[in-house]
């Protein structure tokens, strides 16, 4: 029997469904929002029905909509794993996603990736950047590196690393070298972190109570942009080892003082368990454990 209805259709609304956004859908599919649009409104009209309930930023499957995702989306799941079985066997090069959050990408994994490439000359790495876990079980993420407690149901995750807190700022700033004990730290202005927690963290398991002058100061969304603050000397901040490590060897940075806390989560190095052996993830995986001295 022919199939009257179109496979990229239904390969774009499957898409739709995963991502419930039509452009970000689009973006997965390289496509125009507008297509993926058509597309779904061809196969409405094919089924007589609705598919999408569409909201102002976002839309929602309808209950329709949710049928026909629950029958065909495993399929497409099913085709994708095939396809990736052959990935490392074709002549050309392939494309290793790679999802994790803007720091780590900026402050440890960037500068380490030309060993991964000189390995693996035929995989091409492709970071992306974001907060949240992306969604390993379709689209185009192979691979996620994620700070946390570890727990993913579903996935596989492998400890790379504990991070600690540090108190860092320029050597410009701290002139007089380090300073004599935690509590000294609070003479000098202090960087904070989004939410403004790090500092009364450190200072309390360091035996020091946190007053109202360990939350002031201009706060960093993001734990890069607090290391690059201290490096202008701004002022003294609290950041995982890890982010400023690069910064700390080059000089570029000194520790206020070498008082480190642990911390309880860690970095985990986070894959999809049937698609564990695909050729390019297991060689990632293999050689960031080896990086970060697990394997």
């Amino acid at each position: 029997m022919t199939l009257s209805v179109s496979f990229g259709g239904l390969r774009s609304f499957v898409e739709v469904g995963r991502q419930g956004s039509i452009k970000r859908a689009a973006g997965e599919l390289n496509v125009t929002p507008g297509a993926v649009s058509q597309q779904i409104k061809a196969l409405e009209t094919h089924f007589g029905v609705r598919l999408l309930d569409r909201g102002t930023r976002e839309v929602r499957l309808s209950t329709d909509g949710l049928r026909l995702y629950a029958k065909i989306a495993p399929a497409f799941e099913q085709i994708d794993d095939a396809v990736q079985l052959f990935d490392g066997r074709r002549p050309g090069p392939e494309t290793l996603v790679i999802s994790t959050v803007p720091s780590f990408a900026a402050c440890w994994l960037a500068s380490r990736l030309g060993r991964f490439t000189a390995e693996h000359p035929r995989i091409e790495v492709q970071i992306e950047t974001s907060v949240q876990l992306a969604d390993l079980s379709g689209g185009s993420t192979d691979v996620a590196v994620r700070h946390g407690s570890g727990s993913y149901p579903g996935l596989d995750a492998i400890r790379l690393f504990s991070p600690q807190l540090i108190a860092i700022g320029s050597p410009n700033l701290l002139t007089d070298g380090p300073v004599p004990s935690p509590a000294d730290c609070l003479r000098y202005p202090l960087l904070q972190d989004r939410d403004r927690t790090d500092w009364s963290i450190w200072l309390e398991a360091n035996g020091v109570k946190a007053s109202q002058s360990a939350v002031k100061g201009p706060s960093y969304a993001d734990d890069a942009l607090l290391v690059q603050g201290a490096i202008a000397g701004q002022g003294l901040a609290i950041v995982r080892n890890v982010y400023a490590a690069s910064a700390l060897v080059a000089g570029r940075l000194m520790l206020a003082i070498d008082a480190p806390v642990p911390t309880p989560a860690g970095y985990f190095v986070v894959t999809r368990p049937d698609r564990m052996n695909v050729p390019k993830i297991a060689a990632f995986r293999h050689w960031i454990m080896r990086e970060a001295g697990v394997a």
